[in-house]
């Protein structure tokens, strides 16, 4: 399965431990930060896949996070699940409208959070919840670590197997060089931009085909069979 990123945004300490507990087991990758403002930070920093996100914690409201989140163009689509103790109709109305993609009153059971974030994930992206990524001809086996192109094997690096696999997980967008720095290599750094191009042009040439993975000027680059340089 592959691992998925989770921002958990809760200010009760021992509530915190119970969900990262059980999203640990269902094999997430977390962090954790029960400030308003921190979450928007680590938001960016960490790109998570989903964020878990208290409508009362320090600082800002988790309601006002999840409207900022919705503004920016970066976070605009980010998977944003609600917790509240608030239960009233209106209550949960605001919290949808403010742009959550689901909504748990507390109290409430840990797996079924498990459930819930698994659904929109797979709804929202549906890549993380395979064990293995196509396109154009490319297959990466998640399991295995293995990747092919028309069949036949490829041999790639692990930072070129990442730099793909992201690729893979969102095909078409366009990344930044900065963008790919901080996903590929997100506790180095001292890395400069420019290594990012190296090992493009390493992963280009371990594909066989320069013009699947797009350089766009002044922009960054993407996996797209459909593009032109």
């Amino acid at each position: 399965m592959n691992a998925k990123r989770l921002l958990l945004v809760e200010d009760d300490r021992n509530l915190a431990e119970l969900i990262g507990f059980h999203f640990e087991r269902a094999r997430f990758t977390i962090t954790r930060t029960g400030d308003g403002e921190e979450a928007l930070i680590l938001a960016e920093e960490t790109r998570p896949d989903i964020i878990i996100l208290d409508w009362m914690i320090e600082g800002i409201s988790g309601i006002e996070v999840c409207r900022r989140l919705r503004r920016r163009q970066s976070t605009a689509h980010l998977p944003i699940i609600m917790l509240t103790a608030r239960g009233e109709e209106d209550d949960r109305i605001r919290g949808l409208e403010t742009g959550a993609d689901d909504y748990l009153t507390k109290p409430f059971s840990p797996k079924e959070l498990v459930a819930r974030a698994s659904a929109v994930l797979r709804r929202v992206r549906p890549a993380l919840a395979a064990e293995q990524l196509d396109y154009s001809g490319l297959e990466m086996d998640l399991t295995a670590h293995r990747v092919r192109r028309d069949g036949k094997p490829v041999s790639v690096g692990p930072t070129e197997y990442r730099l793909l696999r992201h690729f893979l997980e969102n095909p078409g967008r366009v990344f930044s060089r900065q963008q790919l720095l901080e996903t590929v290599w997100p506790h180095s750094e001292e890395i400069e931009l420019r290594t990012v191009d190296v090992h493009i042009r390493r992963l280009r040439l371990a594909l066989g085909d320069p013009d699947l993975i797009r350089t766009v000027r002044s922009a960054g680059y993407a996996l797209d069979a459909e593009g032109v340089a």
